[in-house]
């Protein structure tokens, strides 16, 4: 019976679509498999309000969230205001210590209030001055995959990427980062599952590892 089945949520990265766990497939028998979209946030809203109306989209009590990069910072903010049967982080942070150098670098200067965010509401324009075949790729991929290209997201998006104030990692929490990802590079310290070979994308590439691996996380009662 469907009432039986473990609601499981995916939360993507960035203005990213919720596609990118179109590869993901936990056995219909055991799981629901439920895909959570970014909303665009209110005038000066906080990370805490925007987390709260999202919360506002599940529909089950005690779900799993299963959240990707800033999408993982998100379901950690979700999990203060909400009970979960299990949180599972993926490539991100764990808490504001772990943001890159540059990272901490940019929150310092307020940089994210001068970011050319403008520039992702028009990829292809983007693409025009791209200098080589591995950015024109790439770029091609986050057409693939971008959801969101309202500018007021986005900079509202980076804005409290760079201001999370979360001090310790949530302890309940499943942390699994990529060895190999370039975008949070120090973020398998402590708790932490490593994917060898994992970038930041490797909820795409690495789907395989995803398949085998979450049912039992989800599943262990530890």
């Amino acid at each position: 019976m469907e009432n039986d089945l473990i609601p499981v949520y995916f939360m993507p990265g960035m203005a990213a679509k919720p596609t990118i766990f179109e590869r993901i497939k936990l056995s219909e028998d055991r799981f629901k498999v439920y895909w959570l979209e970014w909303i665009i946030p209110e005038e000066d809203e906080s990370f805490e309000h925007y987390a709260k109306r999202m919360i506002q989209k599940i529909d089950h009590e005690n779900p799993v969230l299963l959240g990707v990069s800033f999408g993982g910072v998100l379901i950690q903010e979700m999990s203060k205001h909400m009970k979960v049967r299990k949180l599972i982080v993926i490539s991100s942070i764990k808490s504001r210590h772990e943001l890159p150098k540059r990272m901490k670098v940019a929150k310092f200067m307020k940089a994210y209030k001068f970011a050319p965010t403008q520039l992702l509401s028009n990829l292809d324009v983007l693409k025009k001055y791209a200098f080589n075949e591995t950015i024109s790729k790439r770029i091609d991929l986050y057409k693939t995959y971008l959801a969101v290209n309202d500018k007021r997201y986005l900079d509202w998006a980076l804005k409290e990427m760079l201001l999370w104030d979360q001090e310790v990692p949530h302890p309940d929490a499943i942390y699994i980062h990529g060895d190999k990802d370039a975008i949070f590079t120090h973020s398998c310290g402590g708790n932490c599952i490593v994917v060898e070979g994992g970038t930041h994308i490797m909820i795409v590439t690495k789907y395989k590892w995803f398949n085998k691996h979450l049912p039992a996380l989800i599943t262990d009662s530890n």
